[in-house]
């Protein structure tokens, strides 16, 4: 266990009032988690003062104390810290405590307004194939290397704490890689969630509309997530046809690697050709170093070619396998949960469950549904409450334009009206689409049966934006929720 005194050496700290020659156990910012010897960092939160919790982070048994002001009431036995910026001096803290994990492997970061998570699990998927030892941490799922968890964090990206020790448990576990998922929120410099991580690489997928609540412009919310290619020691791998291509170029001090769907973009140093898609995947030859692969991804959409390319490019680079062999485990790859995920029940129309809830996504899904689909495409989704307002006529807009029969449903409306939401969605909605074919039920449970009643032989179901989330946020609370169930009940009440 180590002393308070030496993981403060790692730390910036304004003022201390109590004893440095104590034990440290644990680090934690939530009080419910705090435990004998564990360092409480009391943050200001959006909708609460950590601060209110430090009696009850005391009670649980910690005895070190960090805030950005002095508690006027102290106990004794526990030592108070007074920082600056505490978000920041966590990660320090944490990183000592742990050891600077992500010094002891070697890190891929992936960010991305969409396909992180897909990214992440073929990463994962490809170097444990070939032999590298390798743990992961994306939205859905996260892996020490040995048995893969559901990721208990409601955050895509945890705290410094949790990545940290998340990080030092896949060392543990005797990992040589770690692929880690790094949204813009977890690479901004107000959250400090990933200012520590020592990266050897970074993957670029996309840049669309997404978190502008957070982040107030696109320009913004792009050069956060390019905080990803300045951190990366070794080379970095960009969607060249993306708009902001040349500003995550220009950001990176290491090589650059370029990708993109379309050969016709210049400078590829890998790019697909021949592709010939169908409603199980797609096979394509991968042109790289002047030769011709073949490969096959058994997954549809060809936004899974772009991520196998550019996570595919990553290994060989990082790993120096001959790239015949890497290219040769394409077809072995599978889906993340949420992902184009097929719900069959025997039903003479598809149903198919997907996490796209953004207007990149929307844009690369619904032309390749519309183009594969027999029948009737209906959609079913809705948009996040207290997030990005600006993007929610935009999927309204885009899901239109390609959608017969539209289905406004909870996300997660959080704090917002469900109606004021859906409104929001459908003021996008283009002029030509039958208006009589929008339907606004906002409880999802209902709207997913009411798309199921109306399907006919032949028609596609997309269920879109929740994927493999387990709850749905309102303002009382999350409640559980499996997107999957849902569409199996559904179809259950047809037989």
């Amino acid at each position: 266990m180590k002393k308070l005194s030496d993981l403060l050496k790692h730390c910036n700290i304004d003022e201390i009032i109590g004893s440095k020659d104590i034990p440290v156990a644990g680090v934690t910012y939530d009080s419910r988690r705090a435990d004998k010897d564990f360092a409480f960092f009391a943050f200001d939160g959006i909708h609460t003062d950590g601060n209110k919790f430090i009696g009850s982070a005391i009670e649980k048994g910690a005895t070190v104390i960090f805030s950005a002001k002095m508690p006027q009431e102290r106990s004794e036995g526990v030592t108070y810290i007074r920082t600056g910026n505490i978000r920041r001096t966590m990660s320090a803290f944490a990183c000592a405590l742990y050891d600077d994990p992500s010094s002891k492997l070697k890190v891929i970061g992936v960010t991305g307004t969409d396909g992180k998570s897909s990214s992440i699990y073929f990463l994962y998927q490809m170097l444990n194939m070939l032999g590298e030892k390798t743990g992961f941490l994306s939205t859905v799922a996260y892996s020490d290397g040995d048995a893969i968890a559901k990721n208990p964090y409601r955050q895509s990206t945890p705290e410094s704490s949790e990545v940290m020790m998340i990080l030092d448990e896949m060392v543990q576990k005797g990992c040589k890689y770690a692929a880690l998922e790094s949204t813009s929120h977890g690479l901004s410099e107000r959250t400090m969630r990933l200012i520590d991580v020592k990266y050897q690489a970074g993957i670029l997928t996309n840049i669309t509309h997404e978190h502008l609540e957070f982040h107030g412009t696109i320009e913004k919310y792009a050069d956060d997530k390019a905080n990803l290619f300045r951190k990366a020691s070794l080379f970095n791998v960009v969607n060249a046809a993306d708009k902001f291509a040349p500003h995550f170029t220009e950001a990176s001090k290491v090589p650059v690697y370029r990708y993109a769907l379309d050969p016709k973009v210049p400078d590829l140093d890998i790019c697909p050709i021949d592709i010939k898609a169908d409603n199980s995947g797609t096979s394509f030859k991968l042109m790289y170093e002047g030769k011709a692969y073949p490969c096959r991804i058994n997954i549809p959409g060809l936004f899974n070619v772009e991520n196998f390319m550019a996570t595919a490019l990553a290994v060989i680079k990082i790993t120096g396998i001959e790239p015949g062999k890497v290219f040769a485990l394409s077809s072995s790859i599978k889906s993340v949960k949420g992902r184009m995920e097929v719900v069959d029940m025997g039903q003479d129309f598809d149903v198919i469950v997907d996490y796209a809830h953004t207007p990149g996504a929307f844009t690369k899904l619904f032309p390749m549904m519309r183009a594969s689909c027999r029948g009737r495409l209906m959609a079913v989704f809705g948009s996040a409450g207290e997030r990005d307002t600006e993007k929610r006529p935009i999927q309204g807009e885009i899901a239109s334009k390609y959608c017969d029969i539209l289905i406004l449903a909870d996300e997660d409306p959080r704090g917002e009206t469900s109606m004021g939401v859906i409104d929001d969605i459908a003021a996008g909605v283009v002029p030509e689409f039958d208006k009589n074919n929008l339907y606004k039920i906002p409880d999802r449970v209902q709207a997913i049966e009411k798309a199921v009643s109306l399907a006919k032989k032949g028609d596609t179901i997309l269920l879109l934006g929740k994927g493999h989330e387990s709850t749905i946020i309102y303002k009382d609370g999350p409640i559980p929720w499996d997107e999957r169930t849902a569409a199996e009940n559904a179809l259950k009440k047809l037989r």
